[in-house]
């Protein structure tokens, strides 16, 4: 969760953090509200600089070769469900951080915190497939290191990555969450939800009403192809913990702009309306690892759309709605009855440990 620091912009926490008495909550990893708290009360404070400041997935390190870096870490339950396991779920989640940078990535790094007792044969499972994965998006796992605390101390494997890329020479202006312009339009590039409920339902063993399946997949190639073709993409931000929802309230906080959502434009299946219909969940703050929003200049949301949709993983892509000025960093979303409500940051963790 990065957010930058805009003097002027509406406060957006109801009290500080107490670091005398205060105890670390699962919301403090959920990607919403919490968790921009604790970022901008302990964390920007402490490391505060330039690269860490701009609030995007990728920090870009300045220098003539535009290095970026991203770092992410993995704690999903269950360790495997349809559409992926932890391991894959580790390179594409931080190849697309770098990727949401502009960037091209080329190398990861990879930490395994292990249980006691934990299968080999799990543990060779999960690796085999983070190869894997690395091969397919063309990046190297370069370095690692691994440690292992007492059983009953852990949860089986949690698994950090580092992802390195490079910023092409071509790309004159990388996306940021800060070039967000009011008139700018909104694109995703496929349904919302996939993910969060897949893994959901694996975990307590609930029936969907239709096949659904993670959405894990490496966007970097997707993205790539955008940015070279499209002229006039500003931001680029893959909608992971705390769903399309928190990433376009993300956006907005960082540009000082706000948004206006359009609620039948939006992308979802039906077996995951009907999932979150049950379980009485909204699919808009539900993580997503393969989808990306983009923000581009008006004109060039045509061209965006059909490079999106020409591709494998942008075949569902739609305009979902637009930047507009708004110095509270409200994002609105018109609904299909035709009125509007307020599509708020996520407040809670209705779906621990889903990434």
């Amino acid at each position: 969760m990065k957010t930058n620091a805009i003097p002027g912009r509406r406060r957006l926490f109801a009290k500080k953090l107490d670091f005398s008495r205060g105890r670390v909550e699962l919301t403090h990893g959920a990607g919403g509200k919490a968790s921009a708290q604790l970022f901008e009360e302990l964390f920007q404070p402490a490391f505060s600089n330039p690269a860490l400041d701009r609030g995007d997935d990728g920090a870009q390190c300045g220098g003539a070769d535009r290095l970026v870096v991203a770092t992410d870490s993995h704690v999903v339950s269950p360790l495997f469900f349809p559409g992926g396991d932890i391991g894959a779920l580790a390179v594409h989640g931080t190849v697309n951080d770098v990727a949401m940078a502009g960037a091209a990535p080329q190398y990861l790094t990879a930490g395994f915190i292990l249980e006691e007792g934990f299968p080999l044969s799990d543990l060779r499972r999960i690796v085999d497939s983070m190869a894997t994965a690395a091969a397919e998006a063309r990046v190297a796992v370069i370095a690692g290191d691994t440690k292992v605390v007492e059983r009953g101390k852990g949860d089986g494997v949690f698994i950090n990555t580092t992802g390195v890329g490079f910023i092409p020479a071509w790309l004159e202006n990388p996306p940021s969450a800060s070039n967000a312009k009011p008139g700018d339009v909104i694109l995703v590039s496929g349904s919302v939800g996939d993910h969060g409920v897949t893994v959901l339902a694996a975990r307590e063993d609930l029936p969907l009403s239709g096949p659904i399946e993670s959405d894990s997949a490496a966007l970097h190639d997707l993205a790539m192809q955008l940015l070279s073709v499209v002229k006039g993409v500003r931001t680029l931000r893959d909608p992971t913990r705390g769903g399309l929802a928190t990433a376009v309230n993300e956006i907005c906080r960082s540009s000082g702009t706000g948004a206006l959502l359009h609620e039948e434009a939006i992308p979802v299946r039906r077996p995951v309306e009907a999932a979150c219909e049950l379980l009485g969940v909204d699919p808009l703050y539900l993580a997503n690892e393969g989808k990306m929003i983009a923000v581009t200049a008006p004109e060039a949301a045509n061209d965006a759309l059909a490079v999106l949709r020409a591709h494998s993983l942008g075949a569902e892509a739609a305009v979902i709605g637009e930047i507009v000025e708004d110095p509270d960093n409200f994002v609105q979303m018109e609904t299909a009855f035709g009125g509007k409500r307020l599509v708020d940051w996520l407040t809670g963790d209705p779906l621990p440990r889903i990434c």
